[in-house]
C-alpha cells in the first residue's frame, strides 16, 4: 500500500503502524546496526507507481527503512515524499541488472552504481529480517 508521507499523516502513519509495526527506537537501531539504507537511485517501477516518479529527466532517489513487520519504501518525487509499505510475507527481491523490491504487483528496481554498492550490508540485513520472520510460519 502506497501513502503520501510528505505531510503529517496521522491517518497514514497509523495505517503503517498497524501494517509493519512501529519505527525501531533509537536504542534498537543502534544495536541492528542501523534500519534505514542510504539513497539508492530508482531505475525503473512498475507501471502502477509510474505516477510517483519525475516525468522529466530528474535523477529519482529513493531509500528502505526497517520495520519489525516489513519494510517501507520511500520514494521522493520533487517536493513530494510518498511510502511504499510492504510486510515482510508479501516482500520479494532479486538481484538482476540491479536491485529490485517487488511486492503487492508492482516493483522498484534500483540502479546497479555506487549508491547500491554502499548499500549491499543494509540489503542482506533485509534478506535476513525476511528468513527470520519465515521461519515463524513453516509450511510443511
Amino acid at each position: 500500500m502506497i501513502f503520501n508521507t510528505t505531510l503529517n499523516n496521522k491517518d497514514a502513519a497509523a495505517s503503517i503502524n498497524e501494517m509493519l509495526g512501529t519505527s525501531y527506537s533509537f536504542i534498537q537501531a543502534i544495536k541492528l546496526g542501523g534500519v534505514g539504507s542510504k539513497r539508492m537511485v530508482i531505475d525503473a517501477v512498475s507501471p502502477g507507481f509510474a505516477d510517483l516518479i519525475n516525468a522529466v529527466s530528474d535523477i529519482n532517489y529513493g531509500n528502505i527503512e526497517l520495520r519489525e513487520k516489513g519494510i517501507l519504501v520511500h520514494i521522493n518525487k520533487g517536493l513530494k515524499n510518498f511510502s511504499w509499505a510492504i510486510p515482510y510475507y508479501q516482500l520479494h527481491t532479486y538481484k538482476t541488472e540491479g536491485f529490485s523490491i517487488h511486492a503487492q504487483g508492482n516493483f522498484v528496481r534500483f540502479k546497479n552504481n555506487k549508491f547500491l554498492k554502499e548499500n549491499k550490508s543494509f540489503i542482506q540485513k533485509i534478506v535476513n529480517f525476511k528468513i527470520e520472520n519465515d521461519k515463524k510460519y513453516q509450511y510443511y
